[in-house]
């Protein structure tokens, strides 16, 4: 009997022991809630470098960051609202780096080297960026109205500005005078548009370096240089 209860204590003992020692779960450090949004935005734009939006899982996004599927689910209820603020952060962003590549001074400019330098800087946005301008310049028809219709308001916007600045550059130089500002700023926009396509959806057939060379042979063109 005594022997029995010396048994019975010892395997209590290692239960105990194995209990204490076993791995405790990992949980993800609390952050607050601003934070904790960023942190799973990034996720999901870390994800999306890897796969195409409709193949997003939220299971994905949180594997990403390191949390529970329960804590995204704390700030984004649902895939499309989580889907909605990625594609309206990137947009937001991606609006502010075309606005940094546009010339707030035409004074002494050609007006055909800026407008292509404008266009080359663009690229070379798109290309450092690739992700957040998939988003933008793909965005598939299942994306939410109220994102593609901040789109088309973002390059209303854009259109504005090139136009304001074509007109300047045309008082400026008379040679321009009877360009048709309207016309050409949505030139050069499609343009661009166009390139950054082609170098988000189909890099291995036009790569930064093709890119590249073709605004130069166009400015080289245009600007009469040899």
């Amino acid at each position: 009997m005594t022997t029995s209860r010396a048994a019975a204590s010892a395997g209590s003992d290692a239960d105990e022991r194995a209990a204490t020692t076993k791995p405790r779960r990992r949980y993800a450090p609390r952050l607050p809630p601003a934070q904790r949004r960023i942190q799973l935005l990034d996720a999901a734009y870390a994800v999306l470098s890897r796969v195409e939006l409709h193949e997003l899982s939220m299971e994905a996004v949180a594997q990403e960051a390191g949390v529970a599927k329960p804590v995204l689910y704390t700030v984004f209820k649902t895939r499309a609202e989580l889907v909605q603020a990625l594609l309206e952060r990137e947009r937001e962003l991606g609006l502010e780096q075309v606005a940094d590549t546009l010339p707030t001074d035409l004074v002494g400019a050609d007006p055909v080297l800026a407008a292509s330098s404008t266009v080359a800087a663009f690229v070379g946005v798109v290309l450092e960026n690739p992700t957040r301008w998939r988003l933008i310049l793909t965005s598939p028809g299942s994306a939410p109205e109220e994102y593609r219709a901040a789109l088309r308001d973002s390059r209303t916007g854009i259109f504005d500005q090139a136009e304001a600045l074509i007109r300047m550059g045309s008082a400026l130089d008379s040679r321009w005078a009877a360009i048709d500002s309207g016309l050409l700023a949505n030139s050069l926009l499609t343009i661009a548009e166009m390139l950054g396509r082609l170098a988000v959806s189909e890099p291995a057939d036009y790569p930064k370096e093709r890119l590249e060379e073709f605004v130069r042979s166009i400015v080289r063109l245009l600007s009469g240089v040899g």
